[in-house]
């Protein structure tokens, strides 16, 4: 009987964790976290301008992803607050996301707003999000992180 209560405690605990988790961030699989692109750039670019792309010697292991910098001072600014630097929505598509699916990014469609990181799958996706991005926000912040559950069931987050 002590032994099938301890079973039940240690199911509930890992299940509480597993529930708790935060959700994995959109990870190309050579290029990693928002295909390589130093997301801390994004904040001292002005609107319209390219990524600057990260590389390989400042990198940063954050939420399951490795997450790449133009510089060191880039990664660390990084490490030290990555809440404020991440993607909305886990970097997938904000549009997408709104729409209640998820799409890959490509770094060069993006805006900031209200200080936040939106990324989406194109310039065209990126021109819809903007039309209204209070709604598209409202409704993809509605529709996060139970979007990613559903994609992770399916088999087919990208």
């Amino acid at each position: 009987m002590v032994f099938k209560k301890f079973c039940v405690v240690v199911i509930a605990l890992y299940a509480a964790v597993a529930l708790a988790a935060d959700p994995p961030f959109y990870s190309h699989k050579s290029k990693g976290a928002i295909k390589g692109a130093d997301v801390v750039a994004y904040f001292d670019l002005e609107p319209g301008a390219r990524a600057v792309m990260g590389k390989d010697e400042f990198v940063y292991e954050w939420k399951g992803a490795t997450w790449k910098f133009a510089s060191a001072e880039n990664r660390d600014k990084f490490s030290r607050d990555p809440e404020a630097y991440a993607p909305q929505y886990g970097g997938y598509c904000a549009f997408s996301v709104s729409r209640n699916f998820t799409t890959s990014i490509r770094p060069n469609s993006w805006t900031i707003i209200d200080g936040k990181l939106y990324l989406n799958y194109n310039n065209t996706s990126m021109k819809k999000f903007l039309k209204d991005p209070a709604a598209m926000v409202q409704r993809a912040d509605g529709n996060w992180p139970g979007v990613l559950k559903n994609c992770e069931k399916r088999g087919n987050c990208r």
